[in-house]
C-alpha cells in the first residue's frame, strides 16, 4: 500500500491528459490547463503525451498522433465496476483512503478504503440542477448563492434553491465520510470545498492517479 502522501512525480518531458466530453485537461507536473479539442491538438501534437479518455470518437482525430499514447487500459482500480469511467478510476487511485468528489457536469462521489473501491453515488452537476429548476417554472430560474448559510432555513427563492442543492450534497457526503480525508476536484470543486472543514481541493488528483497507475504497470 502507498502512504497517504502521494509521492508520484511526472518526468519533466512528459505530459498527461484527461480527455473529457468537451475539453482536454493537460498536466505538466505543476499545473493543469483546460483547452478545447482543437487548441490542445494544435498546441501539443509535437509533445510526448499519455492520456485517458471518456470520448471514444476522439480517437479518430488523435489515435495516429506520434508520441501520444492512450493509457486508459492501464487504469485498473481494485473493486471497480464494469462501466465505471476511466477518469473516476484514476481519481480514486490518487490516494488509498478518502472520499473523492469530482464536481463537474455531474458530481461523482467515491469512497476508497485501503486502496480498494467501496462504492459511490452520482448527483447532477450544480449547473444541471439549476437548469432543472428553471425548466419547472420561470419563477425558479436563478443562480446559486455561493455564500448560502446552511445553519438556518432561508426565506428567498434563490437561497432556498441554493440550500436544497448544497445541503443535500453536503449531508450525503458527511454520512459516508467518517474520519476519511475529503478530496475535491472539478470545476465546482473549489466552491464545494468551502462548505467542508478540512476539504482538499486539488485539480491534479486525476493525474496523480494516472501516475500511480503508470508506475504500477512497469
Amino acid at each position: 500500500m502507498r502512504s497517504e502522501e502521494c509521492r508520484e512525480r511526472l518526468p519533466s518531458h512528459q505530459l498527461l491528459a484527461d480527455i473529457g466530453n468537451t475539453h482536454f485537461h493537460i498536466y505538466d507536473g505543476k499545473s493543469v490547463v483546460h483547452l478545447s479539442y482543437h487548441d490542445a491538438i494544435e498546441q501539443y501534437r509535437n509533445r510526448l503525451l499519455k492520456y485517458i479518455s471518456v470520448n471514444a470518437h476522439i480517437e479518430k482525430q488523435i489515435g495516429c498522433i506520434k508520441g501520444w499514447e492512450n493509457i486508459s487500459s492501464k487504469i485498473v482500480l481494485p473493486g471497480e465496476y464494469t462501466t465505471m469511467g476511466v477518469d473516476r478510476k484514476a481519481l480514486c487511485l490518487s490516494y488509498d483512503n478518502g472520499i473523492f468528489v469530482d464536481a463537474g457536469s455531474a458530481i461523482t462521489i467515491d469512497v476508497m478504503e485501503d486502496g480498494i473501491y467501496r462504492g459511490g453515488y452520482i448527483f447532477p452537476g450544480i449547473k444541471a440542477m439549476l437548469e432543472s429548476y428553471a425548466r419547472i417554472s420561470p419563477a425558479l430560474d436563478t443562480t446559486l448563492d455561493t455564500m448560502i448559510d446552511l445553519t438556518q432555513l432561508p426565506f428567498t427563492t434563490k437561497e432556498q434553491i441554493s440550500y436544497g442543492i448544497i445541503a443535500s450534497i453536503k449531508t450525503l457526503i458527511e454520512k459516508h465520510k467518517g474520519n476519511k480525508p475529503l478530496y475535491m476536484t472539478g470545476g465546482d470543486g473549489e466552491l464545494l470545498s468551502g462548505f467542508f472543514s478540512g476539504a482538499i481541493d486539488d485539480e491534479a488528483l486525476v493525474f496523480k492517479g494516472m501516475m500511480h497507475a503508470l508506475k504500477a504497470s512497469l
